[in-house]
């Protein structure tokens, strides 16, 4: 596995329950600031693999990526089991739920 990868893989697995994070956060703090798009692919690919809280990334502005209504429906209720409320459809309020992780 890449190291970029290995750095998002390990990002997604530290997102607690209840919290969410960006993709574009995700890519900054694995390194490549500018690699949002290859975050997703990673969700994508990896998620069941290594078992990835895919439902605690949302993009910039908050909202659920997916346009299929069986997915985003399916985000949505993950979300709302571990208390995350929504505005509207498919948005929820960053600055109540976004991680922002510690230096280690």
């Amino acid at each position: 596995m890449k190291p970029f990868t290995e750095e998002v893989v390990k990002i997604i697995q530290r997102i607690p329950h209840g919290r969410v994070m960006t993709y574009g956060q995700i890519a900054a703090l694995a390194g490549s600031p500018r690699a949002a798009r290859q975050v997703v692919r990673i969700l994508h690919s990896m998620s069941e693999k290594y078992k990835l809280p895919w439902h605690r990334v949302l993009n910039s502005k908050g909202e659920i990526g997916f346009r299929d209504e069986e997915q985003l429906l399916t985000q949505r209720l993950s979300l709302e089991a571990e208390g995350v409320q929504f505005i509207g459809e498919n948005r929820i309020e960053m600055k109540a739920y976004q991680y922002i992780p510690g230096p280690e």
